[in-house]
């Protein structure tokens, strides 16, 4: 009887090593699969940085041209208004005499 017992026990044994065994290769080749995705992310999140910075720089370049932009435009309205003035000048003198 006690033949049967260990002999039922080596058989349990050897196949909880033989499903240890086959779960530890199919999780390794998981763990293989999850490294690879983790470097492609890697690599796109490098690159999605790269582009956010050119874009802040392109941002950045677009804020000077437009701060220029607004300085050449309040000239030509102080420019405007100087002309606007010597007109109404000239009219006034015109109608005065």
């Amino acid at each position: 009887m006690d033949s049967k017992i260990q002999t039922a026990f080596k058989g349990c044994v050897v196949a909880l090593v033989m499903v240890t065994a086959t779960g530890c290769t199919g999780m390794q080749s998981d763990i293989g699969a999850l490294k690879t995705r983790v470097d492609l992310l890697e690599q796109e999140v490098a690159a999605a940085n790269a582009n956010s910075t050119a874009a802040l720089q392109a941002a950045e370049n677009a804020q000077v041209t437009a701060d220029e932009a607004l300085s050449v435009a309040a000239e030509g309205i102080t420019c405007c208004d100087a002309t606007n003035e010597k007109v109404d000048r000239m009219f006034q003198r015109s109608q005065s005499k």
